[in-house]
């Protein structure tokens, strides 16, 4: 594992390239950085999860200012939405780091992802098979809790849980995705702060500046690819990948 300061540039190579198509993905579909980037730390490292999300959470606290700056700038953002989700978004993260830091919340992990793979599937038949309506969300608050909780105990689930329950509501895509992207920024920051203050500053090096270099060089490209997908396209796509990373992590979990 490479040093935080390494003079090996080619070291860091493979994990710029995961922060990169991990941004990719969520800068456009509103999800997947933390569960793709947990699932190398956590599956091919061998890293615990505490430690991974941890990692994780500290450099999207740097992707998601950029992500939330483009998103702002390409008109991606629902204030409404955003302040309805800011508050328990942050309460959910904080409780969670808190939780993983001292319980095995993998118990519960497999029940949520599997959830998630029906939210997936829901997503892409309705983008296969009926005409989208935009509505206004009914249930906001709640999702941002559960969101944040399960983004820090889990090491990645607000972009699954919120982005794919919104898009569920009815909601337009490319303000889901903006808004929650934006969001995200805020939680991360706080899930990162109760992470460091548990687990200390020395374990944040070695696959953090790869993720890092990779994630924020990809930031601007998810929000303006947000903004010019259809909507058709969009929960096609967004069903596609909840399904596969969601399945992926039920069989994680039960062959671990």
């Amino acid at each position: 594992m490479p040093d935080l300061l390494t003079s090996d540039f080619s070291a860091l190579l493979p994990f710029i390239a995961i922060g990169f198509g991990a941004q990719i993905v969520d800068g456009a579909l509103g999800m997947a950085f933390g569960v793709i980037t947990n699932t190398f730390l956590v599956g091919v490292l061998g890293l615990t999860p505490a430690r991974a999300s941890a990692k994780v959470h500290v450099v999207e606290a740097f992707t998601t200012a950029v992500s939330a700056l483009s998103h702002l700038l390409h008109g991606n953002v629902d204030r409404n939405l955003f302040l309805r989700l800011l508050i328990p978004g942050m309460i959910g993260g904080a409780t969670g780091a808190y939780v993983l830091t001292h319980v095995d919340a993998a118990l519960v992990k497999p029940f949520v992802l599997a959830y998630l793979v029906g939210i997936g599937i829901y997503l892409l038949v309705r983008g296969l098979l009926y005409p989208p309506k935009h509505q206004k969300p009914k249930v906001v608050e709640p999702l941002g809790l559960i969101g944040g909780f399960l983004d820090a105990a889990g090491g990645g689930g607000w972009g699954p849980v919120v982005t794919s329950n919104l898009l569920v509501q009815g909601v337009e895509p490319r303000k889901v995705i903006g808004t929650v992207n934006t969001v995200e920024f805020f939680l991360t920051l706080t899930i990162s702060a109760t992470f460091i203050y548990h687990l200390g500053l020395a374990d944040f090096a070695g696959p953090v500046l790869g993720l890092l270099i990779g994630g924020v060089a990809a930031a601007p490209f998810g929000a303006f690819m947000a903004k010019r997908i259809p909507t058709k396209a969009m929960l096609i796509m967004v069903g596609v990948v909840l399904t596969i990373t969601s399945s992926y992590g039920i069989y994680a979990a039960l062959t671990v």
